[in-house]
């Protein structure tokens, strides 16, 4: 009798513990944790990581062995993913760049001294200072000059005293006068030259034009040779915006559309041209290089001012979504289409012009779907856990515009 009361007992407690057990999920359910969507269990409970409580989702993939991604309510809510339906506006109106104001090289003139000699006296010894057309800039000793200076007096006394039809002395002396101006020197100095009958051992040399000292070369004493640079002049007068566009930008930009460059540092707006775009593309970067000539008023602008460049470009009606919702991969441009409550999936799509907000999907979409705006990349990390891999590598690269 003992003997049968203890086995009653013991099949009572062993039933007791089989009962208290969870019940294992076998529909493919799972519970996963909101923070670490790698935990996932069978059973309901606690995240071992950080405590919360796990969540349970349905295992809505089934077996068709798409690329669906489907979420919980959960999820979708603690990853503030938005969807919208995607739809025609305009794009490429008005695109803003941010640029840089570099000096006009075009109005850079560089002096060059055009015979050998030593520099006796500098007249401009600062970068940066202003010079003004016909100021002195420095006075040079050389001798092949102070020759050619002789030269062209012996040839005006010698037309004075020995002018007769024999010898054409005049052209001597125009010979002697065109040497001394392809050496550099003014006119006016030499009419002086011929009306004192003497000469300097130094002379004197001129600004050709305005500008700000942009390089100076050389210091008093030094000896220079033919075609030196003694200094570099910049007119300020106009200025260069040069601003980096992206190479999907590029067909937006309509060369003869207008152009404003905005200062933000003194709350002005100048209108510009644009002048050049670089042939030639940063291959690392995908970058490009547009110019855009503006005036100079009041000489207000300094070159490496920050600026903003507001093109006035041609319309365009086109698919368009927020930039974020593509995710850009060396393969392709992807987004994330909802085919059903919760369900995602990856599609890959041809993109086209952007403007820094918008982007135009010109392949892969239609009018009317409805796609990820924000949480975009949180979809793609999801993919990857539960994947083992992004979406990237059971797309093709002609898969866009396929459904």
């Amino acid at each position: 009798m003992k003997y049968l009361v203890f086995i009653s007992l013991l099949f009572l407690s062993l039933s007791c513990r089989e009962g208290s057990r969870p019940v294992v999920q076998n529909n493919g359910d799972y519970y996963t944790c909101a923070m670490h969507p790698k935990i996932r269990q069978n059973n309901p409970g606690k995240c071992p990581i950080c405590g919360m409580i796990l969540i349970h989702v349905k295992n809505a993939e089934g077996s068709s062995g798409d690329s669906s991604l489907v979420l919980s309510d959960q999820q979708i809510q603690l990853g503030n993913i938005l969807v919208d339906t995607i739809g025609s506006h305009r794009i490429g109106d008005r695109m803003i760049l941010n640029a840089t104001l570099n000096m006009d090289e075009s109005k850079t003139v560089a002096v060059n001294t055009r015979i050998s000699g030593r520099i006796e006296k500098l007249y401009v010894k600062t970068t940066g200072d202003f010079v003004h057309r016909g100021e002195r800039l420095y006075d040079l000793y050389s001798e092949s000059l102070n020759n050619a200076k002789q030269e062209y007096l012996l040839a005006l006394e010698k037309q004075k005293v020995l002018d007769n039809a024999v010898i054409d002395f005049k052209q001597l002396v125009e010979s002697s006068r065109n040497k001394l101006l392809l050496w550099g020197m003014h006119a006016d100095q030499i009419t002086e030259l011929a009306q004192t009958e003497s000469h300097s051992s130094v002379t004197s040399f001129y600004s050709p034009s305005d500008g700000y000292v942009n390089n100076l070369e050389i210091h008093e004493g030094d000896f220079v040779t033919e075609g030196a640079t003694i200094v570099r002049l910049t007119n300020l007068s106009t200025l260069w915006a040069e601003a980096q566009v992206y190479a999907t930008q590029l067909s937006q930009i309509d060369h003869e559309g207008s152009a404003v460059v905005r200062i933000p540092g003194l709350s002005m707006d100048v209108p510009g041209r644009i002048a050049f775009v670089n042939p030639e593309m940063n291959p690392s970067a995908r970058i490009d290089l547009v110019r855009i000539v503006i005036a100079n008023p009041g000489g207000l602008l300094k070159p490496g001012m920050p600026v903003y460049v507001l093109l006035k470009n041609r319309q365009n009606l086109a698919l368009t979504l927020p930039v974020d919702a593509v995710i850009r991969n060396g393969k392709g441009d992807l987004v994330w289409l909802m085919t059903g409550r919760n369900r995602f999936k990856p599609i890959l799509v041809k993109t086209g012009l952007e403007d820094g907000y918008q982007v135009e999907i010109s392949a892969g979409l239609q009018p009317g779907d409805i796609v990820v705006t924000r949480g975009a990349y949180l979809l793609n990390s999801e993919y990857i856990i539960r994947h083992g891999a992004g979406p990237f590598a059971k797309q093709g690269p002609n898969d866009a515009g396929t459904q």
